[in-house]
């Protein structure tokens, strides 16, 4: 910011403070509005994937949407990237926009496309706004540019650097053209970049105004005041915390190139007011496009901290200050030039994001005051669906499905996840209207539903997920190509004693003789029953045909649960029964509750099947009852386990594990099948399904999934 700006800011009065903040707020609202009301991409009007802000003049972020988080955090890199370097050369000016899509330089993955513009006043320039927008096509090797056989950077897409696209407040035509040159589609390229640009004056206009009314030098001092009151109070919130290291390890398989398991560590140590987010030991950089940037692991850490500990507060650029970012160069989370990453946003950064909501979930839950907000891992994969060919009139289609937002939310202590939730990096979720999908592309949906037996079993029930089929409609073919993770790790881990939410399954049944699917296949159940050639995808399948009379059926990750599924309110489990959200046998196996032909619970027969789980876990009869007592000068390791004054863990049941924390050691340790803790778990060839019980109570303590043989994780360590 130009030091003239900054000189000599005025103290604000409250009034004046809580309207120039709302206005700003509501500008990045009309932002959003004016890009999805422009736009014609269903990625943007429908599914969302986009983000807006402004910014101060340095590259600080003032105000963000609450569309995908990723992005908020990446776009004040992208504002500091084109300061950094092209303040000079080219300059920047009043009426001037650049757009960039660099990882390199602060984008998260090559269809990212961001859009900034500095905002002048009085000729001064005092902040910027911007819009990013996923695209369905910025070039590259692929169609949709997710590059999966790529082995450098400039095979995936085309980049930009931060280039003046619009100068004076005229779009430069050179540019533009080399742009849409690069696209497969440049007609819905090219309306997005125009939306972008549209939500970018609004906003800009919109600041002036807001100066014109209030003047510049007040309106600066709230842009700073919003962010240094963010700051102060997670500060405050983090100093009522304790002190320790909060541990967590999630894994992606197939890199694009083979099916290797990369490993993702994290180290979260909580220090008087700040945070240190370690990676180290994290699995050095893949020669696949599943790579993040150094801004991707900035992105995926901060999409974590804002639900968690910045529930209630403003989110802004304060929230980024008392956090430090650490992970070796050269690594799957802070990849060096020229690693690919057009994958970045669903492979490395989406399992950043895991490994951190597990980690400050630990955090959270040692205190009363935050432990509301401590959460199971919301469904920790994405499965990106790419169409393309022709549509029905013989012209050129393509489309982007997000249906596979539609995963299961993490629960709570106090709460089930929800259905269907969405994403935990968009807080404003939605999906596009099955209706819409077959109107605008040559597609016909058999069904859309909820999986029974998804969400993560626990105290608190993971949220189910969705699935859904569909075959080509009034065309001969469509290339398809389908990247994600979770197929062979169960990424939406449960915390506390909760199971881990269902993995995701992709996966085409063969047509047969010409025959239509319609009727045959309608809900997932009639998967198993096809009667042609089933064939499982696996997670990366990249690039195939499907032909008429093909059915793509795909589904995704469920949410994590939350604490010991016996402990679960039997009425709950016969609830959900009823409701289709868990089946009588899962209900019986799992949560150890007989559901009667009523939907009411055998009282008798549940009390008994819940003794026979118990001694399966740990090898005989509890000792101790599962009435749990807190124990004076105690503290909160987990639900239920106390760190008592001599440094002995203790189960809440009494039983004590001994000084320190490693109490694993001294835990009942299994480990278990996979379909034990659900139909739909797998596990890759590498992992292995661990069980962590109370030898006294038989209470389950906690469920890892980790590497074979590797040592057990110390979850959490209290100062």
């Amino acid at each position: 910011m130009n030091s003239k700006v900054i000189d000599n800011l005025p103290e604000i009065d409250p009034i004046t403070f809580e309207v120039v903040r709302h206005r700003l707020s509501a500008i990045t609202e009309e932002q959003a509005i004016t890009l999805q009301a422009v736009s014609g991409s269903p990625v943007v009007t429908d599914a969302t994937d986009f983000n807006v802000g402004t910014y101060l003049a340095d590259g600080a972020i003032v105000t963000m949407g609450p569309q995908v988080l990723f992005h908020s955090g990446s776009m004040a890199s992208v504002v500091r990237s084109i300061v950094k370097d092209f303040s000079v050369n080219p300059g920047i000016r009043e009426g001037d926009m650049f757009v960039l899509n660099d990882p390199y330089r602060g984008a998260l993955h090559q269809p990212d496309v961001s859009v900034v513009a500095p905002v002048f006043y009085d000729g001064v320039h005092i902040s910027w706004v911007g819009c990013c927008a996923h695209q369905l096509d910025i070039g590259g090797m692929n169609f949709g540019s997710w590059s999966i056989k790529a082995t450098d950077i400039q095979q995936e897409a085309m980049l930009l650097p931060g280039v003046k696209l619009v100068e004076g407040g005229q779009i430069r035509e050179d540019i533009w053209q080399m742009i849409m040159g690069m696209t497969r589609l440049p007609m819905a390229v090219g309306l997005d970049l125009k939306a972008m640009i549209a939500a970018n004056t609004v906003a800009g206009r919109r600041l002036g105004e807001l100066c014109d009314r209030y003047g510049v030098d007040q309106v600066l001092r709230v842009m700073e005041m919003e962010i240094e009151h963010s700051e102060d109070q997670l500060r405050r919130r983090l100093k009522a915390l304790p002190d320790g290291t909060f541990r967590a390890i999630d894994y992606l398989e197939h890199d694009g190139h083979e099916n290797r398991l990369y490993e993702y560590h994290l180290a979260l140590t909580k220090s008087g007011d700040e945070l240190i987010f370690d990676f180290e030991g994290t699995s050095p950089q893949a020669p696949g496009f599943i790579n993040a940037t150094y801004s991707g692991l900035v992105g995926g850490v901060f999409t974590a901290v804002l639900p968690i500990l910045g529930s209630g507060l403003r989110w802004n650029e304060g929230l980024l200050r008392p956090l430090t970012i650490r992970a070796p160069k050269g690594t799957v989370v802070n990849a060096k030039w020229p690693a690919p990453v057009s994958s970045a946003t669903i492979g490395s950064i989406w399992v950043v994001t895991n490994v951190s909501v597990a980690a400050l979930s630990r955090l959270a839950v040692v205190s009363a005051e935050s432990e509301s907000d401590a959460t199971a891992v919301t469904k920790g994969s994405m499965t990106a669906l790419v169409l393309s060919g022709s549509n029905r009139d013989g012209q050129p289609y393509g489309n982007f499905l997000l249906d596979s937002t539609a995963g299961g939310g993490g629960a709570y202590h106090d709460h089930d996840g929800l259905n269907a939730s969405g994403d935990f990096c968009v807080p404003r979720p939605a999906i596009t209207n099955v209706e819409s999908h077959e109107a605008t592309g040559p597609v016909l949906y058999l069904y859309r539903a909820l999986i029974p037996d998804s969400g993560g079993p626990g105290r608190q029930r993971g949220g189910a997920t969705v699935g859904l089929a569909f075959t080509p409609h009034d065309v001969a073919s469509l290339e398809t190509m389908i990247v994600g993770h979770g197929v062979e790790v169960p990424n939406s881990v449960g915390l506390f004693g909760g199971y881990e939410g269902a993995c995701n399954r992709n996966e085409v049944l063969k047509g047969i003789d010409g025959r239509s699917p319609i009727g045959a296949v309608t809900d997932f159940g009639a998967l198993a029953a096809w009667p042609g050639e089933k064939v499982e995808l696996g997670a990366k399948p990249g690039f195939f045909t499907l032909r008429q009379g093909d059915v793509l059926a795909y589904s995704f990750q469920g949410g994590g649960g939350f604490g010991d599924p016996i402990d679960r309110d039997p009425q709950d489990v016969a609830a959900d029964a009823v409701d289709g959200y868990v089946s009588e046998q899962q209900a019986d196996k799992v949560y150890g509750v007989v559901v009667d032909r009523s939907g009411g619970v055998n009282e008798s027969a549940t009390q008994a099947r819940r003794a026979a789980v118990l001694r399966a876990r740990i090898g005989h009869a509890p000792s101790t009852t599962r009435s749990f007592v807190d124990v004076p000068g105690s503290r909160a390791l987990a639900p239920s386990l106390l760190l008592l004054d001599d440094g002995a863990v203790v189960c809440r049941c009494s039983h004590s594990f001994g000084p320190g924390f490693d109490w694993k050691a001294r835990a009942v340790r299994r480990v278990v099948d996979p379909l034990s803790h659900g139909p739909y778990i797998r596990l890759h060839i590498e992992l292995e399904l661990r069980e962590f019980a109370c030898p006294a109570c038989g209470t389950l303590l906690e469920c890892e999934v980790a590497h074979i043989a590797a040592p057990d994780l110390t979850s959490v360590e209290l100062d």
